[in-house]
C-alpha cells in the first residue's frame, strides 16, 4: 500500500513537471528547433562578416541586412498569417512549417560553394539567397508560433499553463545563451555547410516531436460557412482585441515599456564603455548574466506564477524590471553592473511567462491565431521605433549631454536607461490598475488537470 502511494506521488510529480506527454514532445520539439534557429542566426552573421564581405566596407550593412529581413515579413505577414493560423488545423500547420524551413535550409547549402566553380555564386549572389532564405523562413515563423499557442491551450489545462509557458521560455533563453557559441564553434571548426545542416535537421527532429503528438484532430475548428471574407475575419479579430481590457493592457504596456528595453538591448555596449569604464570585450558577461537571469526567471515564474496570480506576476515583474532598469543606470562599477544585470533578467522572462496564460485565458480558440499574430506585429514595430529613437538620442541628441541632479551625475546612456524605467514604471502601474482581480483557474478550484479532448 505505501508502495502504490510513492509510485502515486512520484507519478504526479513527474505528470507536475513534464505536465503531460503531448506537451512534453512539443516542449523538446520547441527547445531543439529554437537552438538551431539561433546557431543559425549566428553562422548567418559569421558567414557574411568573415567570408562573405570580409574586408569589405558594406560589410556590417550586409549583416544588418539580416534583421530587416527578419523584420519585414514579421510586419507584413504576421496579421496575414493570423487569419489563415485561426482557419486551419494547429499541428498540421506546425508540421509544414517545420518541414518547409528544413527545406529552405537545404536549399541555402547550395550557396557555400560545394558546386562545381561555374556554378558558385558571387558575393552578391550569395547575400541573395540568404536574405530570400531568411525572409520565407520567417514567413514560415508566423504560421507555426501562434499555432504552438493554440495548442498548447488544448494540451495544457489553465492551472498548468504558466507552468508550461516557464519551461518553454527557459528553452529559449537557453538557447540565446548556449546558441552563439555553438554557433561559432560549428562554423570556425567546419564552416557553413555543417552549421546549416545541423540546423536542418533540428526542424527534422522537430518535425518527428511533433509527429508523435497525439493532438485531437477534431479540434474547434471554423466550418467553412464561419469563413467568411479574409478582411472580415481580419477586422474582426482586430475588434476584439481593441475591445478587450485584458489583451489591450498587454498591448499598451508592452509597447510602452519596449522603450526601456530596446535602450538596454541597443546601447548596452555604450554603457558598458561609457559608464562603466570597461573594455568592450567584457561586455558579453553582461549579456551572459542576463541571460542566465532571464533562465532562472523563467524557471520561477513557471513554478510559482500560479500561487502567486498569473495576472499580479504580470504587473509586479514590469515594476521590478523598470526598478531594476533605474538601478542599473546608476552603476560606475563591472561587478555591481553583471549582479544587476543578472537580477535585470529574471523579471524580464517572469513577464513573458505571464503574458501567454493571460492571452489564453481571454481569447477564444478561433481567434488566438489573429490576436497572438497582431500584438507581435505590433510589440515588433514598437522595437523597431524604439530602436532607432534612443540610437538617434544617443548619437545626436544627447551625444554631449552631462548635467548633475540632486547630487547625481547623467550622461547621454544613463539618462535614456533612466528615463525609459520611468515609462516602465507608468506600464506597470497601468497593468496593476487594469488587471487588479483578475485571477486565473487553479487546481484546487476544481479543475482537472488532466488534459481532455
Amino acid at each position: 500500500m505505501d508502495n502504490s502511494k510513492t509510485a502515486s506521488r512520484q507519478a504526479a510529480r513527474k505528470r507536475r513537471l513534464l505536465i503531460n506527454r503531448d506537451f512534453t514532445l512539443l516542449w523538446s520539439a520547441q527547445a531543439i528547433s529554437k537552438l538551431g534557429d539561433v546557431v543559425f542566426d549566428y553562422t548567418l552573421v559569421f558567414w557574411i562578416a568573415t567570408s562573405i564581405a570580409r574586408e569589405q566596407r558594406w560589410a556590417p550593412l550586409a549583416v544588418s541586412g539580416i534583421f530587416v529581413a527578419t523584420a519585414l515579413p514579421t510586419l507584413g505577414a504576421g496579421p496575414i498569417a493570423g487569419v489563415f493560423v485561426d482557419r486551419w488545423q494547429k499541428r498540421p500547420t506546425m508540421l509544414l512549417m517545420d518541414a518547409l524551413r528544413a527545406i529552405l535550409i537545404l536549399l541555402l547549402l547550395l550557396a557555400t560553394g560545394i558546386l562545381p566553380p561555374p556554378f558558385q555564386l558571387p558575393p552578391f549572389g550569395q547575400l541573395v539567397a540568404i536574405y530570400l532564405v531568411v525572409v520565407l523562413a520567417t514567413i514560415c515563423a508566423q504560421f507555426f508560433d501562434p499555432s504552438r499557442l493554440a495548442l498548447v491551450g488544448d494540451m495544457v489545462t489553465e492551472p498548468d499553463r504558466a507552468h508550461a509557458t516557464g519551461l518553454l521560455e527557459v528553452t529559449r533563453n537557453l538557447a540565446v545563451v548556449v546558441g552563439p557559441p555553438v554557433a561559432a564553434l560549428l562554423y570556425f571548426r567546419f564552416g557553413a555547410l555543417w552549421a546549416l545542416i545541423i540546423n536542418a535537421l533540428s526542424f527534422v527532429v522537430s518535425f518527428l516531436a511533433l509527429l508523435a503528438v497525439h493532438a485531437s484532430p477534431s479540434g474547434v475548428r471554423p466550418q467553412p460557412e464561419q469563413q467568411t471574407h479574409f478582411l472580415r475575419e481580419f477586422v474582426s479579430g482586430l475588434h476584439f482585441l481593441a475591445g478587450n481590457r485584458v489583451l489591450m493592457t498587454i498591448l499598451v504596456t508592452s509597447v510602452v515599456g519596449m522603450f526601456g528595453f530596446s535602450a538596454f538591448s541597443a546601447l548596452g555596449i555604450f554603457f558598458a564603455l561609457q559608464n562603466l569604464h570597461i573594455p568592450a570585450s567584457l561586455s558579453s558577461f553582461l549579456s551572459l548574466a542576463f541571460g542566465v537571469g532571464a533562465m532562472m526567471g523563467a524557471f520561477l515564474a513557471g513554478l510559482f506564477a500560479q500561487r502567486i496570480g498569473v495576472a499580479r506576476t504580470f504587473w509586479l515583474s514590469i515594476l521590478l524590471l523598470s526598478g531594476l532598469l533605474l538601478v542599473y543606470a546608476r552603476q560606475t562599477s563591472f561587478a555591481p553592473a553583471v549582479v544587476v544585470s543578472f537580477l535585470f533578467g529574471i523579471p524580464y522572462a517572469a513577464i513573458g511567462v505571464a503574458s501567454d496564460p493571460l492571452l489564453l485565458h481571454v481569447t477564444p480558440r478561433t481567434l488566438i491565431g489573429r490576436t497572438f499574430s497582431v500584438i507581435i506585429t505590433i510589440v515588433m514595430l514598437s522595437i523597431l521605433v524604439s530602436t532607432t529613437l534612443v540610437g538617434y538620442l544617443a548619437s545626436m541628441v544627447l551625444h554631449d549631454f552631462h548635467a548633475r541632479f540632486l547630487g547625481l551625475a547623467f550622461g547621454p546612456i544613463d539618462t535614456i536607461f533612466t528615463v525609459g524605467s520611468l515609462f516602465g514604471l507608468l506600464a506597470g502601474m497601468y497593468a496593476m490598475v487594469n488587471l487588479w482581480g483578475l485571477h486565473l483557474a487553479r487546481e484546487e478550484d476544481g479543475l482537472n488537470p488532466e488534459i481532455t479532448r
